[in-house]
């Protein structure tokens, strides 16, 4: 089961178009309904091998790349 929650975040991750890097220079925080509403995607990612956490950033739409809180 863990291997394939694994694969399915690294599939929508590698699916998920690259972010502008002005949109990566400038994160703003929006709400998880903002960004779904801007027709954008909520993207979840681990960081290092996951025990330190995770982030959580909006893809496509009108708040893309901003963080998700």
């Amino acid at each position: 089961m863990r291997e394939l929650s694994y694969a399915l975040l690294t599939a929508l991750v590698l699916a998920a178009p690259a972010a502008p890097a002005r949109a990566v220079a400038r994160p703003a925080d929006v709400t998880a309904s903002q960004c779904i509403a801007g027709g954008g995607m909520i993207i979840i990612s681990a960081v290092g091998d996951g025990s330190q956490g995770w982030t959580k950033r909006c893809a496509g739409g009108v708040h893309d790349g901003r963080t998700v809180v």
